[in-house]
């Protein structure tokens, strides 16, 4: 469905993605996940011809971005990070313009688009500029929808959504998947990764691994460690000291914890805490989540 082939863009001198190959299969929901700067605006602006790559090639159900863009647009809905609607037009004014650009009707795409809409339908007056966070996503989804498109790109969907509308979310992406729509979407929340089918690490502007999310849990190649103590900043801070130190992250009330060697030596380990004063010591195995392996790849590239 999307071949994306040794696709490199700079800007200036600097590297925004640098000879990325994906390929998201039809009825997907694929995630690309990575942090600021990372280069999933500039990766999902190309894949919807909005941006024409310094090198390489995409290739969207048989269309050239760069060639044949005028029918690439025509079978996308896009979802860009920011909220692009138009502020002056109401609720539904938006709903029909895009519908009618797209040379279709609310009313004949409605079932598609039901399920979201009804959320915010009962504000169908109100103008878009004064809806809240989660009310705006559910309105773009609808126009991003309107045409029955076969892919649907987000750009960070739910950035700055509260935990609720979050979920209801991605509740909403998982049926429209079940609509035969394939779907690629960009998050820099861990949990949302694992959501998805398979997910593409990407880091300044390259891809670090792409598997389904237990595949790369799975690929984690050290010994984990959760470890407590009754004063986890001061922990955090010796721990850093420790010689025998891999990684060790602030996680809630807890750090996760590895070795240089791949495993723990517990009595070692304990010993040292114990000169360094600390008390009520925990140190216990955890299985790794998509966020370990994640922080790994990026210590490790």
């Amino acid at each position: 469905m999307i071949k994306i082939l040794n696709i490199t863009k700079k800007y200036g001198g600097h590297f925004a993605l640098d000879a990325v190959n994906i390929q998201v299969d039809k009825g997907e929901l694929f995630g690309v996940i990575g942090p600021d700067g990372a280069g999933k605006t500039t990766l999902f602006r190309l894949v919807t011809s909005l941006l024409v790559p310094d090198d390489g090639t995409i290739i969207v159900n048989g269309y050239d971005t760069v060639e044949d863009y005028r029918s690439i647009r025509k079978i996308i809905g896009y979802m860009p990070g920011r909220f692009s609607l138009y502020h002056d037009l109401s609720v539904e004014e938006n709903l029909r313009f895009y519908a009618t650009v797209f040379g279709t009707t609310v009313e004949e795409n409605y079932d598609l688009v039901r399920d979201i809409y009804s959320h915010i339908e009962p504000f169908r007056n109100r103008l878009a500029g004064k809806l809240s966070g989660g009310m705006k996503q559910k309105l773009a989804l609808s126009c991003a929808l309107i045409h029955r498109p076969e892919i649907l790109v987000l750009d960070e969907p739910t950035t700055g959504v509260d935990a609720v509308s979050r979920k209801e979310f991605w509740e909403m992406l998982k049926r429209i998947q079940n609509e035969g729509i394939t779907i690629l979407v960009s998050t820099p929340y861990m949990d949302e990764a694992q959501l998805c089918d398979r997910v593409a690490f990407l880091q300044e502007g390259q891809i670090m691994t792409v598997n389904t999310p237990q595949g790369i849990i799975n690929d984690y190649p050290r010994e984990l460690f959760a470890l407590r103590a009754k004063d986890i900043y001061k922990l955090v801070l010796d721990l850093k000291s420790y010689h025998g130190t891999h990684t060790s992250l602030l996680f809630g009330h807890e750090i996760h914890y590895t070795e240089r060697s791949k495993s723990i030596d517990h009595e070692r380990l304990t010993m040292y805490l114990e000169e360094k004063g600390h008390e009520e010591i925990i140190i216990e195995k955890i299985e790794p989540g998509i966020e370990d392996s994640f922080l790994e790849y990026m210590r490790e590239s």
